[in-house]
């Protein structure tokens, strides 16, 4: 198979130093438009990680094959991101019924998890940093059982044979990538944990930095195991036990257990959709936030952002404005809809749209509040934090089958803590520390046992007019994700911007009264701009944006990765 393009960039280089991709003029792919097969391709957050996926695909394998050579990929060599420890939102498209099916992959809390498990002595929230690399932030992992219903269900390999490029890379080792490197920089406290401070560690005891080759023998055990004996390997027997043990430990112990791994359940769920411009726009049911993702998007179409471009400032106003209405309303009312009612179908009724959209003045609001759609309850405020240690990446294969995923193990590097190999998710810091209201009432994103924790992680899948795949995207970065897909769906189709030059525009990221992002990417009139009209944009949100994304345009790929990390497209040939 010849690659039609394929680049690494690194996070510090700018998109123009990436010599062997063409032009954003010239993103627009291979055509397929008179083919009965469509050209197959990868998008990940890692070259490695591709061309695990590439290659099954170039040997007969489909999207659900490919997906798991991605995330065992992804697992070793971007660590800090995701991994098979942590869990995942698996959209898929197939091509044969034309139907989007929504693989919920999400970590649980354990059995014997209580709704104050995030309080101190004094029943006051823990810090965050106490929180993260506690043994009870880590929730029960369900990427790998969510990627297995997925590969039972619609695979075409052997399940033996998707894990062979993980390993000889593990046995091998890979060189430590510009972006891990600077992680490894980096003070955060779960480098400080002894799994993480071992692993990383050099013969001299210091910790490894860009360039070194880090190696991970016990990575490829496992691998072999659960390639031999399926995912048996991490729900039970001796990786269980040690996942018992390990999140168990102090700091502050959890309560999983055996019985919590072996009972673990993946879900498959229908997806929210609503139309959006020409597409139809699916995404994941809460606990994901994908209704509010659609809900900023129909915000956006009742505003002229579309005429007036990238470089008019009342363009990012509208976007800010948006993006502020849609946090106040999905951190009021969303958690897992398992649990809590969700109020999803009045949060994109058109009237209430309507509504929220005419709350969008001349000037910025001095405070947001959320909305009261038909089916919610009494809204709170809820500023959850969630970091940005995430991945997104996107599969399609010679069929037209396509898998929109992301995938985390939530902050960086996840607890630090790790078994086999891999670390242990802090997902459960994604619910309310505090799990009351102010009236007394239980918060919607409060911790209870076997509750999956609210997610900011919305992997999209478009179709067209006539119900075919058309697009996919979505990103890393916490809370931070609706308002990178967004601004990128917004330079895509509105603006008509390439892919890679929608990628490449700054973010803005506009919850509650803080508005921050790539300040210094920004035209200096765009924010003055935005500052005449009460908006004064502020660093340090916006620069680890992770978005991977496709359009068919004309029947050619238009896709792209975000030049913030370490992306790659690859295109094979039909």
């Amino acid at each position: 198979m010849s690659l039609i393009r394929l680049c690494a960039a690194a996070a510090a280089l700018a998109l123009a130093s990436c010599t062997t991709v063409p032009g954003p003029a010239e993103t627009a792919g291979t055509s397929f438009a008179e083919q009965s097969e469509v050209a197959p391709f990868v998008i990940a957050a890692n070259p490695l990680a591709a061309e695990a996926g590439m290659a099954l695909l170039e040997n007969g394998g489909n999207a659900a094959d490919a997906a798991l050579a991605v995330q065992s990929m992804l697992s070793l060599v971007e660590p800090q991101s995701s991994g098979m420890g942590g869990g995942a939102f698996l959209n898929y498209y197939d091509a044969v019924t034309g139907e989007v099916i929504i693989y919920d992959g999400r970590e649980t809390a354990p059995a014997q998890a209580s709704r104050t498990m995030f309080l101190d002595t004094d029943g006051e929230p823990l810090g965050y940093r106490e929180a993260v690399v506690s043994g009870r932030a880590t929730g029960v992992p369900g990427a790998v059982a969510a990627l297995a219903m997925l590969h039972d269900e619609h695979g075409a390999l052997a399940w033996d044979g998707l894990f062979d490029d993980a390993i000889r890379t593990a046995e091998e080792g890979f060189v430590i990538t510009p972006r891990l490197g600077r992680f490894l920089s980096r003070d955060f406290p779960q480098l400080s944990q002894p799994d993480a401070a071992a692993y990383f560690a050099r013969p001299d005891g210091t910790r490894m930095q860009e360039g070194d080759r880090l190696r991970n023998p016990a990575y490829a055990d496992f691998l072999r195991r659960l390639s031999a004996n399926g995912i048996s390997a991490l729900y039970e027997g001796s990786t269980a036990a040690q996942i018992v043990q390990r999140t168990r430990a102090a700091p502050r112990g959890g309560t999983m257990t055996m019985a919590d791994l072996a009972n673990y359940r993946p879900i498959k769920r229908e997806p929210v959709c609503n139309a959006w411009r020409v597409y139809r726009v699916c995404a994941p049911p809460p606990p994901s936030s994908g209704a509010a993702m659609l809900e900023l998007l129909a915000l956006l179409e009742r505003t002229e952002i579309a005429s007036l471009g990238p470089q008019d400032p009342r363009s990012w106003y509208l976007f800010a404005e948006a993006s502020r209405l849609m946090y106040a309303d999905r951190d009021a009312y969303f958690g897992d809809g398992d649990f809590v009612d969700v109020p999803v179908e009045g949060l994109l009724d058109p009237v209430y749209l309507d509504a929220r959209a005419a709350l969008i003045g001349p000037a910025a609001a001095e405070n947001v509040e959320p909305g009261r759609p038909q089916g919610a309850d009494l809204a709170m405020e809820d500023l959850t934090h969630e970091p940005a240690g995430t991945s997104h990446f996107i599969v399609r294969d010679r069929h037209g089958n396509v898998l929109s995923i992301t995938t985390t193990v939530e902050s960086i590097f996840g607890t630090g803590r790790m078994v086999d190999g891999f670390f242990l998710n802090n997902q459960l810091t994604d619910f309310a520390f505090n799990p009351l209201q102010p009236g007394g009432d239980e918060a919607p994103n409060a911790v209870a046992p076997g509750k999956r924790p609210r997610s900011s992680m919305v992997p999209l899948i478009l179709l067209d007019a006539d119900g075919r795949f058309a697009g996919a995207i979505g990103s890393a970065g916490g809370n931070s994700i609706p308002a990178y897909v967004g601004k990128t769906l917004v330079g895509a189709v509105d603006w008509g911007l390439p892919m890679q030059q929608a990628l490449a525009l700054p973010n803005l990221v506009a919850r509650g009264n803080r508005i921050g992002g790539e300040v210094s990417a920004f035209d200096p009139a765009i924010v003055a701009g935005l500052a005449e009209r009460g908006i004064d944009l502020e660093p340090g949100q916006g620069e680890d944006s992770g978005v991977h994304a496709v359009l068919i345009r004309d029947g050619r790929v238009d896709g792209g990765y975000d030049p913030r990390r370490e992306g790659v497209v690859l295109v094979g040939e039909p």
